[in-house]
């Protein structure tokens, strides 16, 4: 028999495999390479708030002092000065045996995916909602249903209405702190009729807080989980406030769900990098946060307000809207009546300039004229010449495209 008489192999993929989608955001990243494009499109914190020399020291540290532990295997809870670290730093009570230390808060997704989501159950979203969660949730093979939202966060009753049935809804995922993709910040008022709500129906929270930390002018209201914990995960992520590139997150979870969320970690990869939490609590100890974290805020709300302003002087008379994020990382935008964020793209990279389109955003049918804008990457400079050149590109195709 010769090589090219056997037969080719034939992979039959998985249900699952073929819901999985790749990135939108991952895909425009490629193209923010490019040598000379300003991005907003990424959800990148700025590398200038990462604390280089102080994860140096702890390296050294770590490894002079913990080296062969630091280095071997690790329990799947996660290093316990660290869980404990996390248990302390949240405003409610909370047992460090109710922390589970995550690869990333996007793991954290994927675990409670998998523990809470059978093949055509019902899970909630806001409108919109963050890309990476539906990535997360769709190979489970839900109906993924969006609830009403407005500046406030969820609509309340439109939340209940879509929750009850003769198969209710599993959760909602919801992320009350600085959205994303939006920059919306969920009213004390909203919250409180939320969870009311929530417990009222029996319907579980999953709760979603990478950016709460970074407010500009006050902090947050207090989190939903805070107000009713055993109805609530918490999905917290150490990525916004010193490094994405050590992939450490965490879940607070009801001691009833915690072992399953246990195990699905277990299944996925043991546990997370026992030399990375151990470098992460050296780091935190002795209030390092407190003194780090409103360096980041500072920087973040200059950029803020260099876009805002930027939008102003360069919108004039486009009939573009935006709103004002009060904390975290993305400003949203919504272009002309008639236009679509989409076929606008390519005309913004050739002037320089990328954004996100924010229909991606959408669990069901997105509004095409929706763009997501981070601020926090670009100097205020390049915050000057990107929104000059996006409503340059706006105007060009204000002139070739009819309203609809």
């Amino acid at each position: 028999m010769k090589l090219n008489d056997l037969q080719p192999t034939q992979w039959t993929l998985a249900r699952r495999a073929e819901r999985m989608n790749p990135s939108v955001i991952r895909e425009i990243l490629k193209v923010t390479e490019r040598p000379g494009i300003i991005s907003f499109a990424g959800g990148l914190p700025s590398p200038k708030t990462f604390p280089v020399s102080e994860f140096r020291a702890a390296c050294e540290k770590v490894l002079r002092d913990d080296g062969p532990a630091a280095l071997q295997y690790a329990a799947s809870e996660g290093y316990a000065p660290l869980r404990e670290m996390v248990a302390a730093m949240l405003p409610w009570k909370v047992d460090a045996s109710q922390v589970l230390i995550t690869t990333g808060s996007q793991q954290g997704l994927d675990l409670v995916a998998k523990v809470l989501i059978d093949a055509d159950s019902r899970i909630l979203v806001e409108t919109p909602t963050y890309l990476g969660a539906l990535q997360a949730f769709t190979p489970m093979e839900p109906q993924v249903v969006s609830v009403a939202s407005d500046a406030e966060g969820v609509d309340v009753e439109d939340l209940a209405a879509k929750a009850v049935g003769a198969s209710p809804a599993r959760f909602l995922y919801v992320l009350p702190n600085f959205q994303n993709p939006t920059g919306r910040t969920m009213s004390e008022a909203r919250r409180a009729a939320l969870s009311a709500r929530s417990m009222e129906i029996g319907l579980p929270l999953i709760e979603d807080n990478p950016y709460g930390d970074l407010w500009f002018d006050a902090p947050p209201p207090l989190p939903l989980t805070a107000r009713n914990p055993e109805g609530c995960v918490y999905l917290g992520s150490f990525s916004k406030v010193l490094a994405p590139g050590l992939r450490l997150g965490f879940i607070v979870a009801p001691k009833a769900l915690y072992p399953k969320l246990l195990q699905a970690k277990q299944a996925a990869d043991l546990h997370s990098p026992g030399f990375n939490q151990r470098m992460v609590a050296e780091v935190m100890k002795d209030g390092f946060l407190d003194r780090h974290v409103p360096t980041i805020r500072a920087l973040y709300k200059s950029q803020r307000d260099a876009m805002l302003a930027a939008l102003q002087r360069e919108m004039q008379g486009l009939d573009v809207q935006w709103n004002t994020p009060d904390g975290g990382m993305f400003l949203w935008a919504k272009l002309p009546q008639g236009m679509d964020a989409v076929a606008l793209l390519p005309k913004a990279v050739d002037r320089g300039v990328a954004f996100v389109p924010g229909a991606a955003f959408y669990a069901g049918e997105g509004d095409p004229r929706t763009v997501r804008l981070s601020f926090v990457t670009a100097t205020c400079e390049q915050i000057d010449q990107g929104i000059a050149a996006l409503a340059a590109a706006i105007r060009e195709a204000s002139t070739v495209q009819p309203a609809r």
